[in-house]
């Protein structure tokens, strides 16, 4: 059953163990691959647990296990991650709970809104562009003929055309019909 080897140790079979503890042989197998327990290459024999040594291991790891010490690297590492995980959501909950507060005063308005108005504003602001040249030729017009009034304003015309064209807003892309459904779509998603 036992072998005596010339260290004093007695090193026995995994079944002899799984007897002792009243256990499978497979249970005692899984606590070596655990690391509760370990064996020791015997030559010519195989593997062979070391019997006292074994069982004062394994007595040690059910004290553990009872009081809630033996709790494995792995089982604590996968706690942390599930608190900082907890941590996140409740963070994004409180954040989303801002915002939706925040939408329902009124801090936060459409895009579409704020497209439409910003359209009304710059055609509005061309029409006052465009009517600055006739403005000023009206209020000169006293000492000019009227054919280099015409000109100066038909100049003045130009040039304000010009920085227009230079002002505009290249991010301002008239969208598709079919966009503008798929985008309302996936907001609403």
């Amino acid at each position: 059953m036992a072998e005596e080897k010339n260290n004093g140790g007695q090193f026995v079979k995994v079944e002899v163990i799984a007897q002792i503890f009243g256990v499978t042989v497979r249970r005692v197998q899984q606590l070596t691959q655990e690391g509760v327990v370990k064996t020791t290459e015997i030559p010519g024999e195989g593997r062979r647990y070391e019997l006292v040594p074994t069982i004062k291991t394994y007595i040690q790891y059910l004290s553990d296990k009872a009081y809630g010490k033996g709790k494995s690297e792995k089982e604590t590492e996968l706690r942390q991650q599930k608190l900082e995980a907890e941590i996140a959501l409740k963070e994004s909950q409180g954040e989303m709970h801002r915002m939706r507060a925040e939408i329902a005063a009124g801090k936060y308005v459409d895009v579409e809104e704020v497209a439409l108005d910003y359209q009304k504003f710059f055609v509005t602001f061309k029409r006052f562009a465009l009517s600055i040249p006739s403005r000023l030729v009206s209020m000169i017009s006293d000492s000019l003929e009227p054919l280099e009034a015409r000109r100066v304003e038909k100049e003045m015309n130009a040039e304000v055309k010009r920085m227009l064209r230079a002002f505009v807003v290249s991010g301002c892309v008239p969208e598709e019909p079919g966009e503008k459904k798929a985008k309302k779509n996936r907001a609403e998603a």
